[in-house]
């Protein structure tokens, strides 16, 4: 199992909400490219970034912040955050970023998904954001008309290959993460799960890797000391 410590950009800081409440951010550091080479320094082949401003208003500030990880560390670079064209897609990628998640464009804009997919394949993956069993989009501020699974079956018809999948009534709190989700969600499908919102403890990440889960995310839990990364990433191994 992969698995990807993550930071969260706002206003070029290092940040982490709570549930996706914007309200509820802690900076963790000035100096996000400092911190992935803390990670890289422990182990870490990838590292997850999400675009916090971006994902409200669908932009690229955090671009070059983005791009000083990608080009200073040899770390796989996955970001996610209001990417809803092909001009952002082509953005990221040609700035050093391996793999850009798309977000709310896949549950409103199935054509620009597809395109992607046709054009970019593995460079392309998709987040899912769950809450209470429907997929919420726009920063988590909004619901979305499909149930979690519905949408599963969407993406792997449409040949997905990896969904990022975040219960938000977990993420940030934690409680650990939603086992019973990712279990049912492997069984089910084809497409390869990375894990994402409440992964808090090492039993956490050994029940994931049992599972079968292809990745998991270690957001809060990484910088509060609750999970010791190399531990994590050698028991995911």
């Amino acid at each position: 199992m992969e698995i990807y410590p993550a930071i969260d950009l706002f206003e070029g800081k290092a940040v982490r909400l709570v549930k996706g409440d914007y309200a509820q951010m802690t900076v963790y550091s000035d100096n996000p490219l400092q911190v992935a080479k803390d990670f890289e320094n422990k182990g870490a082949k990838f590292v997850h970034l999400v675009d916090l401003e971006g994902a409200k208003n669908g932009n690229t500030p955090n671009i070059e912040v983005v791009e000083s990880i990608a080009k200073n560390t040899n770390l796989f670079v996955e970001i996610g955050g209001g990417i809803r064209s092909m001009e952002t897609v082509e953005k990221y990628l040609s700035h050093g970023v391996s793999r850009v998640i798309l977000g709310t464009s896949a549950v409103t804009d199935p054509t620009f998904l597809s395109q992607a997919i046709k054009k970019y394949g593995d460079k392309i993956a998709v987040g899912i954001d769950v809450k209470d069993g429907y997929v919420a989009i726009k920063g988590w501020l909004e619901k979305s008309q499909y149930t979690c699974e519905e949408f599963f079956e969407k993406m792997q018809k449409l040949g997905v290959n990896r969904v990022i999948c975040t219960d938000v009534s977990k993420d940030g709190a934690m409680q650990g993460t939603n086992r019973e989700l990712y279990a049912t969600l492997s069984k089910k499908f084809k497409v390869d799960v990375t894990a994402s919102g409440g992964v808090s403890s090492m039993e956490d990440i050994i029940a994931l890797k049992n599972i079968g889960v292809k990745g998991a995310i270690i957001g809060k839990a990484y910088y509060i000391g609750a999970i010791d990364l190399e531990g994590a990433i050698k028991e995911a191994q």
